[in-house]
């Protein structure tokens, strides 16, 4: 969740004064093969590759801009703010209007601490986009004691469109961190602001704001109402010291500095999703840089990491959380997905299974276990993790369909069918119209002929709900032909097909479906295709490659035959 959305604003009103490059067009002059190296690095997403080939490059053309800002680019990315800001200082020196290089000047200068110079080049014009400008002023301001040209900035910048959300958000951590929690206080209970409650952070951060006021009743009702009965383990113990009368500090901006790191965080959230992975992951890195406590970041730029699909990278960054930190079993949650992601399964699977050990009373935790398992196809190990996630619900949820849902697939796969069903039906109790659950428990229906009217109108209700879901038109119009309605099964099969081209199972089908309304040579080519893209490594656990061939050499009327099975005129009642 993100604190604010750039939609309302505009990336080119609220941010760019000019683009960050990545990855770079072609330099024809350049004469290195290492510039192509770096390009089909920047292109995957391998930051630690391209900035090492972007570096060579530099070697042989050391004003080249294009070379300068994707090696800068690839550096931020690494987190290597020394190296980024020599070149970032280059592109200054070269006179290069570059939005990348004012944004790691300003993170030197203010590490530094030489505020009075980012106002300064603000100043003379060097501009990273209007909405970081001010923002930055007024933290800048702040930084210095200038406390009313702060709240003055904050104040001008609220009332340029799109912008009001941002600046009364960061003139409420301003006024908290100086004591002044009754006008903090204010802004965020203006029924105009509930764009401050956003996002977790600044749920937090009022709730830390209303303790300091002697409110604590009222942050415990904060808490209840945003997150619910099920709370995370920080939460949990915040909500606890809330009960007991214990003061919270305000610890979200203690100085200008923090003011500064949280503008950049600020805009990554809000980028995040809107703009290019690669762009957000500057300001992310940023944020963490100039506030290396800053969990928040640390979460951001792994996910970032993630979605380029740097997992290594990623890891690295989720290590950086303290265990001691209540956002710690979220990072090792991140750590094994990136881990899993990376191909090391066991070692995520190490992860979890710490985690589970040192936060038992987290639900989340062991159904992220369990999920692990079943990716893995570990169905015993899958349920017993579930099992422990449904002991500790203690109100039941809407959210918690997707836990029975998880736990029934697993039972269902090991043949546990009587403990499969009713988890499916609670599902369905929890989230009546869930496709997902109402096609699974469906075509298990079908696949053990039994309850089929019921169903074909679980399977009806699903294709409603996702008519473009192939998987979901292939249960529809296999239950058609379980039931001996074959003319009806062949548009909806051939409809799966369409969307699923390349399912071995859904081509199988779709070849028994013609064959039953007799286009016998389309059902051997179907059967033949289904064969075709079968992997030898990944076979579907419900196709048999042999029975195919099987198929192909006496039809689907011996096969059945040979199965026990009425034959297809039998089955029609035709």
């Amino acid at each position: 969740m993100t604190v604010f959305s750039f939609r309302a604003v505009g990336l080119a009103a609220a941010l760019a004064t000019s683009t960050i490059l990545a990855p770079a067009t072609t330099h024809a002059e350049t004469p290195s093969g290492a510039y192509l190296a770096a390009r089909i690095a920047s292109f995957n997403g391998d930051y630690r590759a391209a900035a090492d080939y972007y570096l060579e490059a530099l070697i042989s053309d050391p004003s080249n801009v294009l070379i300068l800002e994707n090696a800068t680019l690839a550096l931020a990315g690494l987190g290597d703010f020394t190296r980024a800001g020599a070149l970032a200082t280059r592109l200054e020196q070269l006179s290069v209007d570059s939005q990348l290089a004012r944004i790691i000047n300003v993170a030197a200068l203010v590490e530094r601490d030489a505020v009075d110079r980012v106002i300064a080049d603000m100043d003379a014009g060097l501009s990273i986009g209007p909405l970081v400008d001010n923002l930055l002023r007024a933290w800048a301001y702040f930084y210095q004691g200038q406390m009313s040209d702060a709240l003055t900035m904050f104040d001008e910048t609220a009332e340029m469109p799109g912008m009001r959300g941002f600046a009364v958000y960061h003139k409420a951590l301003a006024l908290a961190s100086v004591g002044d929690f009754e006008g903090a206080e204010a802004l965020f209970a203006d029924p105009e602001n509930r764009v401050l409650l956003a996002s977790r952070r600044g749920v937090l951060a009022n709730v830390q704001i209303l303790s300091q006021l002697e409110r604590n009743a009222d942050a415990v009702a904060l808490i209840d109402e945003v997150f619910g009965t099920e709370l995370d383990p920080g939460t949990a113990v915040l909500r606890a010291r809330l009960e007991a009368g214990d003061t919270l500090p305000f610890t979200v901006i203690t100085s200008g500095r923090d003011g500064i790191a949280e503008v950049f965080y600020t805009v990554a959230g809000a980028l995040n999703g809107e703009a290019s992975d690669a762009f957000t992951l500057v300001y992310s890195r940023t944020a963490e840089f100039l506030r290396p406590d800053h969990v928040d970041s640390l979460l951001l730029s792994a996910a970032l990491l993630e979605q380029l699909g740097q997992h290594a990278l990623a890891t690295e960054v989720y290590l950086k959380v303290p265990a001691d930190d209540p956002a710690f079993y979220v990072a090792e949650i991140g750590r094994a997905g990136s881990l899993n992601a990376a191909g090391r399964p066991d070692a995520a699977t190490e992860v979890l299974t710490q985690l589970a050990k040192a936060h038992p009373e987290v639900p989340v935790v062991h159904v992220t276990l369990g999920d692990h398992y079943s990716r893995q196809e570990d169905w015993q190990n899958a349920i017993a993790a579930y099992d422990k996630a449904v002991d500790l619900f203690t109100v039941e949820e809407r959210g918690q369909w997707v836990v029975y849902y998880a736990r029934a697939i697993a039972h269902e796969r090991l043949g546990n069918w009587d403990k499969a069903e009713p988890d499916f039906l609670h599902a369905l109790d929890l989230e009546p119209d869930q496709p997902r659950v109402l096609n699974y428990l469906g075509y298990s229906y079908v696949e053990k002929q039994e309850k089929l009217d019921t169903a074909l109108d679980m399977i009806e209700r699903a294709v409603a709900a996702r008519p473009d879901s192939g998987y979901i038109v292939d249960s529809l119009g296999w239950v058609l032909y379980r039931l001996g309605r074959y003319q009806e099964a062949v548009p909806h099969m051939e409809r799966a097909v369409e969307l699923m081209p390349v399912d071995p199972v859904v081509n199988d089908h779709l070849g028994d479906v013609l064959w039953a309304v007799g286009r016998k040579v389309e059902a051997e080519f179907q059967w033949k295709r289904a064969l075709s893209f079968v992997d030898p490594d990944d076979v579907p656990t419900d196709l048999d490659p042999d029975r195919v061939r099987r198929k192909l050499d006496v039809g689907l009327d011996v096969v059945r035959s040979e199965e026990g099975a009425d034959p297809i005129s039998v089955a029609d009642g035709n």
